[in-house]
């Protein structure tokens, strides 16, 4: 049906032509904000974890300073390098100035410790001071704490950074991060102790919450061994294990980037940056799925679609709109032709509209009312035709008839000695007797020359000394077939228009050439001529087939007898002499048979 139907092939048409660049400026549209979105997204975010970097970088600096600041006093240093063993109230006073100091410079800092390292009696003194109590000797030390020391002493910057646990010797539950600090005898690098500053992670972790989207990110800090400091999803460090993408960036040397990871812990683009190893070497992870880098490009993607639909359905009502108003008419047209093929000829429909396809229907119309036009014309003829038949039938006897009548008056002429009637009845009964056979389309031109003949004479006859004519015919052309009473209508327009029987003597001269093949006939007449209007309108009277006026009938007849015999190898001419006088040229083939082509014209 598609194949066939012109609408159902115009509404495919407009489709594709609309569907196909919309749907792929959709589709590109869709990769290209996808593309764009995620590049601008991960920027973004690589510079908000940058910043996020530099403030805690920033703050573990200053927490950093805060165990430098002694030097400067050397009370603290004799006691240090003393190892806590001068017991003066000064010196002690000096110690706790010191501490607090330390310990009220930051409010996340829960407590300041010194350590000493072993004396020679196996025992190890410590002094601390927190926001819960004052200066606190002490001898005990936990086996951990010793470690930490121990990576402080390896770390070129003589700092370890020990990751949240509980302070055990506290009533406190609160978690702490503690900052190891190991202290030297500048230049003598001699260990004088360790300084340890527990620390409330609650700073790390307010800047931590503020580098994610806690409905569709997740974020991490750990420290260089793998060990958690901040972690936005419990469950990952609750693992035995590292993932495996903790695994490559605590071996990647890189300090920072971006990671497009998909397993089936994760599937997006990890952010992240590490920390200096001066400022304690953590790493920063920030993770963005798949399903929030290209939300944006989703929602971006979505409101084209929504435009889409919404265009698109303007398009397929369009498209709709357009194919009915045009196949609908083309379609009644068809339903009319149809009725025509069917033989019903009266079709009748509304006006189609005033475009190419209203003018077609327009046309069509009038082309129909043409057909039936043409259809009662022929009816018409035909009825004609057949009544002339019978016409023709009832007046057989009458040619016979009249010869017998006009051969009796002749014969009575003689008898009685009057030898002029009988020359007229004799040209009168050749002019009957050849107008009445209607056997013959075509004669040879002699007898159509002495049927004119015959004719004039009746004419001379009657207007006596006031007329004159002669007929030329090249011998030649004298057999060569012409249609009958071809030249009749001429000779008889000149002594109705041409002729005037006053004083002048009317002259009429008949000569037949053969020019080209052809055979060229001319009429002429010293007659008064035609004027140029008269002239324009007798040509238009004999040229235009529409018109059916009476005036000038007989040179139309002759024009048409031509045309009908002769086609365009035939032709009429009038033309005005040049000192008075009418001529009328036909000019026809002198070897073409012309009833051979009758029948063919129009």
């Amino acid at each position: 049906m598609i194949r066939k139907s012109i609408r159902n092939k115009l509404i495919v048409l407009l489709l594709a032509i609309t569907i196909i660049p919309f749907g792929t400026s959709i589709v590109i549209t869709y990769f290209y904000t996808k593309e764009s979105l995620k590049d601008e997204f991960i920027e973004e975010n690589v510079n908000l974890l940058y910043q996020g970097k530099l403030n805690i970088e920033s703050y573990i600096n200053d927490l950093k300073d805060l165990t430098l600041s002694f030097y400067n006093n050397p009370d603290f240093m004799s006691y240090l390098k003393g190892h806590g063993q001068d017991n003066r109230y000064m010196t002690l006073d000096t110690i706790k100035d010191v501490m607090v100091t330390i310990l009220y410079a930051e409010n996340n800092i829960k407590r300041v410790t010194i350590t000493f390292p072993k004396q020679d009696n196996g025992m190890q003194n410590l002094v601390f001071v927190s926001k819960q109590s004052t200066l606190t000797f002490s001898s005990r030390l936990n086996h951990e704490d010793q470690s930490y020391f121990t990576k402080a002493d390896a770390n070129p910057f003589n700092m370890y950074i020990e990751p949240a646990h509980s302070q055990t010797d506290t009533d406190e539950k609160a978690d702490v991060i503690t900052l190891h600090r190991s202290l030297k005898d500048v230049p003598l690098n001699r260990q004088l102790g360790y300084m340890s500053i527990d620390i409330s992670p609650s700073k790390i972790l307010n800047m931590s919450e503020k580098l994610y989207n806690k409905d569709s990110e997740e974020f991490y800090i750990y420290t260089e061994e793998g060990n958690s400091i901040f972690s936005s999803n419990p469950d990952i460090t609750r693992r035995q294990s590292h993932p495996e993408w903790l695994t490559y960036l605590l071996n990647t040397e890189d300090s920072s980037g971006t990671l497009d990871w998909d397993d089936a812990s994760f599937q997006g683009v990890m952010v992240y940056h590490k920390l200096p190893e001066s400022s304690g070497g953590w790493i920063l992870v920030k993770q963005i799925p798949y399903s929030s880098l290209f939300q944006s490009a989703l929602s971006v993607a979505k409101i084209n679609i929504l435009f889409g639909i919404v265009g698109l359905t303007l398009v397929i009502l369009a498209t709709l709109l357009v194919s009915f108003k045009i196949t609908s008419p083309i379609r009644i047209l068809l339903k009319n032709i149809h009725q025509v093929e069917n033989g019903n000829m009266e079709v009748q429909f509304q006006s189609l509209g005033d475009d190419e396809i209203g003018m077609l229907g327009h046309r069509f119309k009038r082309m129909i009312g043409r057909i039936n036009d043409l259809i009662n014309r022929e009816y018409k003829l035909k009825l004609e035709n057949t009544t002339n038949q019978l016409k023709v039938l009832q007046s057989q006897l009458n040619p016979h008839f009249l010869n017998n009548a006009l051969q009796s008056i002749g014969t009575v002429a003689l008898k009685n000695n009057v030898p002029q009637i009988y020359s007229l009845v004799t040209h009168l009964s050749q002019i009957m007797r050849y107008g009445m056979n209607i056997e013959e389309d075509m004669v040879p031109l002699i007898r159509e020359r002495d049927y004119i003949q015959a004719y004039l004479l009746l004419q001379q006859e009657r207007f006596e000394d006031k007329l004159t004519f002669t007929i030329e015919f090249e011998e030649q052309m004298l057999e060569a077939k012409i249609p009958k009473m071809l030249l009749q209508p001429i000779v008889e327009n000149y002594f109705k228009h041409g002729f005037d029987s006053g004083d002048k003597v009317g002259k009429l001269k008949i000569k037949g050439t053969v020019e080209s093949g052809n055979l060229v006939i001319r009429i002429r007449d010293n007659g008064t001529g035609i004027s140029d209007q008269r002239m324009k309108e007798i040509y238009q009277c004999i040229y235009d087939s529409e018109n059916n006026s009476e005036a000038n009938i007989g040179l139309k007849n002759v024009y048409r007898r031509l045309k009908l015999y002769y086609g365009e190898h035939a032709n009429l001419q009038l033309n005005n002499l040049e000192f008075g006088g009418f001529v009328v040229t036909v000019q026809l083939p002198m070897d073409m048979d012309g009833d051979k082509n009758e029948g063919h014209y129009y």
